[in-house]
């Protein structure tokens, strides 16, 4: 019975009776491989038309990580990619000569996961301030890190930005989120941000004007419901290391990882349209088949992928850019909404972080409304009068140059949702799942959650 199952049948090469003993020796190699390529396009009426040993669906960091520890092993790889070119939710548009992340992001030079799995100095990462400057009572105030910059942050000690215990209490926080190992962080108890932050004795001015729209603008939700273990991974990584983007946009990320992929590995424009048993059909009716499926889309197209799976609840941001003859602010320097009111929650000059983004002579401000998408014909202007109060009459220059409405920009992690904090990623015999949803929805967590999955099919594959 002939089936095209990804199951690879036993050739014979040889069959030997001597001294009543039966001497069953199997073909070579190289003529097994292709006795099953041709096995399996004649039993799938010549529509699968490779074989590969693992079909990877999605190339963005999380697939992309998965194929690459898998290539480590001297597996036979097919990356498959619906878009135009790798990185799923971490892209880097060119519009007139700016670099529009898709969204703003940055990288947490501490992130373990990626110490290892990039190549850091050849990204040319770009850092942020340690610190911010918070909109509040009409003028911008500049919190620093009071270890990596104290001349600095004695300067700025009396700002009404909370009391100064709140600022010794987070200086708790820092050796809370830096004790024990960086795995620790995933056991300890786990409860809302919220409540953590009151935990610790917060005063409400510090958590409304600094805590809140920073958390927010990581979190992308307003409500801090996010499980403390998340926020004391966040924190451990800003504590160790830097905020930083690569010098020519987020999109380095992926493109390194892709780069380092044998040629032919990555198929681009090849949206699948089903997953099942360990075959996938392409859009165009392409069938192909292999010994394990990796489903590494976003989580929405994996449960389209995956009917058995449940979809988690995605965050939402929306981000404007706009061009300005000149930085509002000088310096790589995140800026924060303390008011507790308006669209915009945070700021940031992205060519005062890395030239790159921006042509001569201009530059590239970059504003993030987190939260549910609002109206976008409306939100430009709401967003253009809210600056001015800032920056004052030189916003009325700006230009604006695109917006990304982000409905399902990262997948909320409430306490529930991180217990345990890392999810299965294999479903079944042959088919495996990765993503941010499986691990800790940071682009650590993404590149994470493609190792274990590649892991997972490599025991699977050994005891075949």
């Amino acid at each position: 019975m002939h089936r095209c199952d990804g199951q690879q049948p036993v050739f014979l090469h040889q069959v030997s009776v001597a001294r009543n003993r039966i001497r069953v020796s199997l073909a070579p190699p190289t003529l097994i491989k292709r006795a099953w390529a041709l096995f399996l396009s004649r039993t799938c009426g010549g529509a699968c038309v490779s074989y590969p040993e693992v079909i990877v669906v999605g190339a963005g960091l999380a697939g992309l990580a998965c194929a690459r520890a898998l290539v480590a092993s001297r597996v036979k790889v097919l990356l498959l990619e619906g878009s135009d070119a790798p990185g799923g939710r971490v892209r880097t548009d060119v519009h007139e000569g700016f670099l529009l992340d898709r969204g703003f992001q940055v990288y947490l030079s501490a992130y373990p996961e990626g110490r290892r799995t990039l190549d850091l100095e050849a990204l040319s990462l770009r850092r942020f301030v340690p610190g911010a400057k918070v909109w509040r009572g009409g003028r911008l105030h500049t919190v620093v890190d009071p270890l990596r910059r104290p001349v600095e942050a004695l300067g700025h000690l009396f700002a009404p930005v909370g009391t100064f215990g709140d600022k010794l209490r987070i200086l708790e926080l820092r050796q809370l989120a830096l004790s024990g190992e960086v795995e620790d962080v995933w056991q300890r108890p786990s409860r809302t941000t919220r409540r953590y932050l009151d935990e610790l004795g917060f005063t409400e001015a510090l958590r409304e004007s600094f805590l809140r729209p920073f958390f927010a603008g990581i979190f992308l939700e307003r409500e801090l419901t996010t499980s403390s273990r998340f926020l004391e991974f966040v924190f451990r990584m800003f504590s160790s290391g830097y905020a930083a983007v690569p010098e020519s946009g987020m999109g380095a990320i992926p493109e390194q990882l892709s780069a380092r992929l044998p040629p032919g590995l990555l198929r681009m424009r090849a949206p699948v349209a089903d997953v099942w048993g360990h075959r996938v059909r392409l859009a165009d009716g392409e069938l192909i088949a292999a010994k394990a499926v990796v489903v590494a889309t976003d989580p929405a197209s994996a449960v389209g992928l995956l009917p058995g799976m449940v979809p988690p609840v995605m965050n939402r941001v929306t981000c404007l850019y706009f061009a300005a003859p000149e930085p509002p602010v000088e310096g790589p320097w995140l800026l924060l909404n303390g008011e507790g009111r308006g669209r915009v929650n945070n700021v940031a000059v992205m060519s005062e972080v890395s030239p790159a983004y921006a042509p001569r002579g201009q530059a590239l401000v970059s504003v993030s409304v987190v939260g549910a998408t609002p109206d976008l014909d409306t939100l430009q202007a709401e967003v253009l009068a809210e600056l001015t109060d800032w920056f004052g009459p030189a916003v009325s220059a700006w230009r604006h140059l695109r917006t990304y409405a982000i409905p399902l920009a990262l997948p909320a992690q409430p306490p529930e949702v991180l217990e345990p904090p890392r999810r299965p990623v294999r479903l079944s015999p042959g088919l495996f799942v990765c993503g941010d949803h499986r691990d800790n929805a940071s682009i650590d967590g993404a590149l994470v959650s493609g190792r274990r999955a590649a892991e997972a099919v490599l025991r699977e594959l050994e005891r075949e």
